[in-house]
């Protein structure tokens, strides 16, 4: 079995409506699409979504990088070989995750469908039977934001994570007012995005938060900075989450050292793929870290490849994974049962792509 020709297609999600966090508001996703084909005839899909805050790629880039890097050196090697398959981009280009998850996606795809078999089984199996859905408030008045979750309610969600990171004050009375309006039966998890920035405004945060009960606090200061979540760890009641400070194994091996975060949000655009992330897992059960796995709001195929990691780790015991429940158009057919989601047990990514909506998103392709 071996790759006989990538296909890239750079595309444009339309959001149902605008995405807000901290640092940005989306109105549209931007995504790359990649098509691999083998000599059998095998197609597989993955996916890239950029996030230049996050791992410093845009959807240029990762276009770029896929198309003249990445893609020439995978033609002719067997998408089986996934240490390979990773060994040979880390020698082609240093970082490039998302870049490099597209491609690493596309060969799980490929080879589960080869094999028929889904992709969670080359991962180690299964071991989850279904995972909760967890809503995503977008940044908004501390009214709008309650009349979201009280909607969501009603509709059968049992968990929220909010996002906030603008002011701290503020977001303390967007936090009290969503809690107030649902009860303390629905799991509230606060994702700060990096927007607190520092440990004194956290623990400032939390000092009057303390007697509103949280699930979780993720990513309250910058990225970089291990050492203030650390701090934040030590001092808070509540657990802290690491996101955007965690993207590769460099990361984990620090926050394992200082102890650093109680859960650790993994991304497969920040650490390369399916196979790095099921590796990281790994790292973390080793360090007694719970663990999620998140996205950058990716369609059916990114969204499908991180369900297929979490369903088969033991250690990833939430997930985040919502983006085809905000678009309007998507290029495939992931199905969630609301408010739950459970994987088919249909060979690769378990999803079909609608090539008619993948040629109307796409801004530019190109093949290699």
């Amino acid at each position: 079995m071996k790759i006989t020709t990538i296909e890239v297609f750079a595309i444009e999600l339309p959001l149902v409506k605008p995405f807000v966090i901290s640092y940005a508001t989306y109105d549209t996703m931007s995504s790359v699409i990649v098509k691999l084909t083998t000599d059998d005839g095998t197609i597989g899909y993955g996916e890239g979504v950029a996030d230049e805050h996050v791992t410093g790629e845009t959807v240029d880039s990762i276009f770029h990088t896929v198309t003249k890097t990445l893609a020439p050196q995978m033609i002719g090697e067997n998408p089986m070989n996934m240490e390979r398959i990773h060994d040979v981009m880390d020698k082609a280009i240093y970082g490039a995750p998302t870049a490099k998850a597209a491609i690493d996606i596309a060969c799980y795809d490929a080879v589960g469908k080869a094999l028929g078999v889904p992709a969670y089984v080359l991962l180690g199996g299964r071991y989850h039977k279904k995972f909760p859905i967890t809503h995503v408030l977008s940044i908004d008045s501390p009214e709008k934001m309650a009349d979201d979750a009280e909607k969501h309610v009603n509709k059968g969600y049992t968990s929220f994570k909010m996002k906030v990171g603008y002011n701290v004050d503020e977001d303390v009375e967007r936090i009290k007012a969503v809690k107030k309006r649902v009860g303390d039966k629905i799991a509230i998890r606060v994702d700060v995005n990096q927007g607190w920035k520092s440990a004194a405004a956290t623990l400032h945060a939390l000092h009057k938060l303390e007697n509103v009960a949280l699930d979780w606090l993720e990513q309250p200061v910058v990225a970089d900075d291990i050492d203030a979540l650390a701090e934040i760890k030590v001092k808070a009641a509540m657990p802290i989450m690491v996101d955007e400070g965690l993207r590769g194994f460099k990361e984990m091996r620090e926050i394992i050292a200082k102890r650093a975060a109680d859960k650790a949000n993994i991304k497969l655009m920040k650490c390369g793929g399916m196979y790095p992330a099921a590796k990281l897992a790994a790292m973390a059960e080793m360090a007694g870290i719970d663990c999620q796995v998140g996205s950058m709001v990716e369609s059916s195929i990114g969204s499908a490849a991180g369900f297929h990691v979490a369903f088969s780790k033991k250690t990833i015991t939430s997930v985040e994974l919502t983006g085809p429940l905000k678009f309007s158009k998507d290029v495939g057919n992931l199905a969630y049962d609301v408010p739950f989601i459970e994987l088919n047990e249909q060979p690769g990514l378990g999803i079909d792509i609608d090539e008619s909506v993948l040629k109307e998103l796409t801004a530019y392709s190109k093949k290699v």
